[in-house]
């Protein structure tokens, strides 16, 4: 019996169904109801009763609530016991990074850390959105910079990205779709998006496939779970000049002769990043970590997105919240 599965249990309980809970937990449900019966068959009872609006706990469901919620909190004050001992700094940060990334980001978070914390040692992988949050929630990562915000109070988050897309087409199309402000979403319509799998990041890509879809846009046939969105597969993508796949301006350099980047006439679509921490993290080299991102450009300063609790060795700013536009 792992952690994550006594997670899971709480959460399914919680929220009230498995639709909910894998929400907020950004997995499959089909994932967390696997977890869940294999709780239950290691357990060897029923734990939770299925209604048609639901699930709700069993007699021994219940019992077994209580002792989950009591190890996780156990766990937690653990962790937070020994964060006095790694407070300091020249410890590693784990820090998860998404497949692409506003090059003005993290090099300059960076080398703010590192020079007011010259023994630490940042340590970055490349994750999915939907990743980084079972790493975070596994003790494997110690920042995200994920496409989601999470909700409720699991983690705190600030935004550290706000990208407006472009698109990627043939350059051959270019002459007929250009106007002087861009390309109109609409005129895309003709052409086939370039996608990624769901899974990676549901809620950016819900959001997403909402604008594309209410602008006429080919959503095409759902991506593939293991596939990954490289530059090389967008490139090839659109060469046909039968596709389009989103970009921002300076994220895929250089590009092929045969491609062409042009700006969305009005941004439509804005991507997000948000740096993500657990909440109950005490370790004050994180919290100097979180404090070295600058606001995102376009946002104006009364409104930074910082933390919405004090958290990562109370080093971040307290009390504002993320502006979510």
């Amino acid at each position: 019996m792992e952690l994550r599965e006594l997670s899971a249990y709480v959460a399914v309980v919680e929220e009230g169904g498995m639709s909910a809970a894998s929400r907020r937990l950004h997995v499959s449900q089909s994932a967390l109801s696997q977890t869940v019966s294999a709780l239950e068959r290691e357990l060897g009872v029923t734990l939770l009763e299925r209604t048609s609006i639901g699930v709700r706990p069993t007699e021994a469901g219940a019992t077994f609530l209580v002792e989950a919620r009591a190890v996780l909190a156990r766990y937690h004050q653990a962790v937070r016991t020994m964060t006095s001992y790694t407070t300091e700094s020249g410890g590693v940060i784990r820090v998860g990074i998404p497949l692409e990334l506003d090059p003005d980001v993290l090099p300059a978070a960076l080398a703010k850390f590192a020079a007011e914390s010259p023994h630490a040692r940042v340590v970055p992988q490349h994750l999915s959105t939907a990743a980084q949050f079972i790493a975070l929630r596994g003790d494997q990562l110690d920042v995200g910079l994920v496409r989601e915000r999470p909700p409720g109070s699991e983690f705190d988050a600030m935004l550290v990205a706000r990208e407006p897309l472009g698109v990627l087409i043939c350059s051959k199309l270019v002459n007929r779709l250009a106007g002087p402000d861009g390309v109109q979403l609409d005129q895309l319509a003709e052409l086939r998006w370039v996608g990624f799998p769901r899974s990676g990041s549901p809620a950016w890509y819900d959001e997403l496939t909402g604008i594309l879809g209410s602008h006429g846009i080919d959503l095409g046939p759902p991506a593939a779970d293991d596939q990954t969105l490289i530059a090389a597969v967008k490139f090839a993508a659109v060469s046909s000049g039968q596709a389009f796949a989103l970009a921002p301006e300076n994220g895929l350099q250089p590009l092929p002769e045969n491609v062409s980047w042009l700006p969305l006439a009005g941004n439509p679509i804005v991507r997000r990043t948000w740096a993500v921490w657990p909440a109950e993290s005490r370790r004050r080299d994180i919290g100097r970590l979180i404090a070295s991102f600058q606001a995102p450009r376009g946002i104006e300063s009364d409104h930074s997105p910082v933390s919405s609790r004090e958290g990562a060795g109370q080093a971040v700013a307290p009390n504002r919240k993320d502006a979510q536009t």
